[in-house]
């Protein structure tokens, strides 16, 4: 009506101008009528219509359009000039947020959607209702719609529900979807943004929060360890590729660990020469040791954020173990420690000496194995029957993990990888430790080229057993 009035003119000039004060002063009075009728007078509602020269359909959706673009342009204005003046700034915001519940899904909505979220008072409190935020982060997390980036990162900043909702679902989609490889797990973690959201400190920490909940909870499930790791690689690669000027330090996102040991972590292993990788790990473990087992630390939390950090970094466990096995340098005191903190983190220092001793000799017999020219089942027997039946948990899931990595490593244990998988992982109830590892370790050989592709076939072929396996058991 108000736009109406404005072009209304006072002293018409030509025919023209007449013309349209005529036009002008009908329209006005369906306008004024129609706004008594209520929601029940059809036949005025479509004489009103077909007097703006719309059909029912058109005007529907041209009404939507301008009531849409109204409400975003007065969202961009300071303060929020609503209909209703008697009513605060807030109050308004409130409002036009919950109305806007039953229409989320609707496409012709979702530049006011954008524009909610994006709105922010001086104060504290949160404006927006808590029905349309969790509505429109249900209608996300069921792709029935797509927002911005930016949109997404705004909705978790200010409501914390969604983004632990957003980040549950997504592991327990990573989890429940068996799936295979670090590329296809990276690719679903990608879809949901939470990757590029975690580069904001505040979601990347309530994130890493539920991980360490959870890794608690399960007893540090190697499925969790794995979905972590892999979120921790796509965050990082986010990181980077973040324009310099929005950056965060790094001691936001970590900010109970010291900063070079989370720089040291940070190196990729495929960043660095194959002659470089046994140095880096040296000199991961210096700080690492140093770290937890300085007279004045402060607490069993400290010893636990700084083995929490590792796990987020599991890849140079897995590096570590193939320098064992293939490395020629005469000592690996450092590379042993690495793996005895990694699977027992709460051993006092007299303990882990133990376990490094228990780990050596396994070392020791593989790399005798890995000189001679065939390798049967039998040589690891003795390995397995030694080693596997141990009480403490770590041990065991370490001396499988040097296995593993003997298996794919060294030529000779490619021809018994299969025997090895069927009687001693599937029989001996390994099967979610060693896939996960299988998971990892596939990735580590696809980054190492073209002359490692004998034993990438070797670990898909043992991930594809284990998954029937799985499924069987199912």
């Amino acid at each position: 009506m108000w736009c109406l009035c404005c072009l209304y003119s006072g002293e018409p000039q030509s025919p023209v101008e007449l013309k349209a004060n005529s036009w002008i002063q009908r329209t006005l009075c369906h306008l004024l009528s129609f706004s008594g009728l209520g929601n029940h007078d059809t036949e005025a509602v479509n004489n009103f219509i077909s007097a703006l020269d719309f059909t029912s359909v058109d005007y529907c959706s041209k009404l939507v359009e301008n009531v849409v673009l109204s409400l975003v342009t007065e969202l961009s204005q300071n303060p929020f000039n609503g209909f209703n003046s008697q009513q605060s700034t807030s109050s308004r915001v409130t409002s036009v947020s919950l109305l806007c519940v039953p229409l989320i899904t609707l496409p012709d909505v979702m530049p006011l959607l954008e524009a909610l979220l994006r709105y922010h008072e001086d104060g504290s409190e949160e404006v927006l209702h808590s029905e349309f935020l969790e509505a429109v982060n249900e209608a996300i997390l069921q792709k029935k719609i797509s927002l911005s980036e930016s949109a997404v990162l705004q909705l978790w900043l200010r409501h914390l529900p969604s983004l632990e909702k957003a980040v549950l679902q997504n592991i327990e989609n990573l989890i429940c979807s068996q799936l295979t490889s670090v590329q296809e797990m990276a690719c679903l973690i990608k879809q949901s943004l939470l990757h590029q959201a975690a580069c904001h400190p505040v979601i990347f920490r309530t994130a890493d929060e539920i991980f360490k909940n959870a890794l608690l909870e399960t007893d540090g499930a190697s499925e969790v360890m794995t979905v972590m790791q892999v979120f921790t690689q796509c965050f990082v690669q986010a990181y980077h590729e973040n324009n310099k000027q929005h950056k965060f330090p790094l001691k936001a996102y970590f900010p109970n660990n010291p900063h070079s040991l989370v720089m040291a972590f940070l190196k990729h292993p495929s960043d660095l020469p194959a002659a470089g990788l046994y140095q880096h790990l040296n000199h991961i473990a210096e700080i690492l040791k140093a770290t937890v087992e300085a007279e004045d630390i402060r607490s069993c939390s400290d010893l636990f954020e700084n083995w929490f950090l590792f796990l987020h970094f599991g890849e140079w466990v897995d590096v570590a173990a193939e320098e064992l096995l293939v490395s020629q340098a005469e000592s690996s005191d450092a590379l042993l420690w690495l793996l005895a903190f990694y699977y027992n983190p709460s051993d006092e220092n007299q303990q882990r000496t133990q376990t490094m001793v228990e780990v050596r000799s396994v070392c020791d017999h593989l790399r005798i194995l890995s000189r001679k020219p065939a390798v049967s089942i039998t040589d690891l027997q003795t390995i397995v029957t030694g080693k596997m039946n141990i009480r403490q948990e770590g041990i065991k899931h370490l001396v499988m993990h040097l296995i593993i990595s003997f298996l794919l490593f060294i030529p000779g244990g490619h021809a018994i990888a299969k025997e090895f998988t069927v009687h001693f992982v599937i029989g001996g109830h390994e099967i979610p430790e060693v896939k996960a590892l299988l998971i990892r370790l596939s990735n580590r050989v696809r980054q190492l080229g073209v002359k490692y592709q004998r034993t990438l076939k070797v670990a898909n072929d043992l991930l594809q057993k284990l998954n029937c396996e799985t499924e069987f058991s199912y």
